[in-house]
């Protein structure tokens, strides 16, 4: 994905809304309110959904695709553009169709990506000029990933994600496997086997640190699926789950490994290979 060029004139667009990983994820403590403190590492995907944004001048939001178990009224692009409008009282609307390729309940952040580039977008669009601070506020009430993707480039992140810091990482293509189930976040953290405790550590000690996946142990117990694709993935490297689950992937040096290990998975699987991606292909449209 190159950086995209944000035209003025432009009253309909299509753009990306790239997938994450989480290079590692630990649950380090839970506030008094029972959301979970988190220290993981972001990193953006050259691959992932396309929204397309047309402009409407009568105020209304409206979602022109059909999102399989997802009304509108709870779509976060549906959420993003009214938390928008409300956050800067626009009275502009738009048409927002959604092209799904990241799998929901997988823990690739394709709502989140979804919500981040229609907020970038009509901030812009609508010539409400928020900086991008204020924009991960608003990304921040739709979902804890929103912020990251607003943020737009690798970063090592604590809080509930939120509180995000730049972080430089080696290049790297990935394959991502799908093992067909949706994970269900909410039931993983309830989970009362889930470890909550891990030692927090300081970002300059992660590429020395050895990391895991709090999650990830929970959602293969329950999840057989989630742990057979994570058995055959690590064969070939060190494969590891994304967010709460349920996709697995393991980083490569070359494009050429990463296909020539994709093309060997069984078949029925979905997978996919993409390189990391440093910055989002938006980040030029934040004022």
């Amino acid at each position: 994905m190159h950086p995209i060029p944000f035209d003025p004139a432009a009253t309909e667009v299509r753009l990306p809304a790239p997938a994450k990983i989480n290079l590692f994820l630990h649950i380090v403590g839970r506030r008094p309110d029972g959301y979970h403190l988190l220290q993981t590492a972001f990193r953006l995907l050259d691959w992932g959904d396309e929204i397309q944004l047309s402009l409407r001048s009568d105020g209304r939001i409206l979602r022109t695709t059909d999102v399989p178990g997802v009304p509108p009224e709870t779509d976060l692009v549906v959420r993003a553009a009214c938390a928008l409008q409300q956050a800067t009282g626009s009275s502009q609307g738009v048409e927002i169709g959604v092209c799904k390729r990241i799998p929901m309940g997988g823990g690739l952040g394709g709502g989140s990506s979804d919500a981040a580039t229609v907020l970038i977008a009509l901030n812009r669009m609508w010539g409400c000029k928020l900086p991008g601070k204020r924009l991960q506020e608003i990304g921040l009430s739709l979902g804890a990933d929103v912020p990251f993707f607003v943020f737009g480039e690798t970063a090592f992140a604590e809080g509930v994600g939120e509180a995000l810091q730049a972080l430089s990482v080696a290049p790297a293509w990935y394959v991502v496997i799908a093992p067909g189930v949706s994970v269900p976040t909410a039931e993983i953290f309830s989970a009362e086997e889930l470890t909550r405790n891990t030692e927090p550590i300081i970002m300059r000690a992660f590429a020395t640190h050895t990391t895991r996946n709090d999650m990830q142990a929970t959602v293969c117990k329950r999840f057989p699926e989630v742990a057979e694709a994570l058995v055959w993935l690590s064969q070939y490297g060190a494969a590891r789950m994304s967010g709460s689950g349920a996709c697995i992937f393991a980083p490569f040096d070359s494009e050429e490994e990463a296909r020539q290990v994709a093309a060997a998975a069984p078949q029925g699987w979905k997978v996919w290979v993409a390189s990391g991606l440093d910055r989002h292909p938006l980040q030029g449209w934040l004022v």
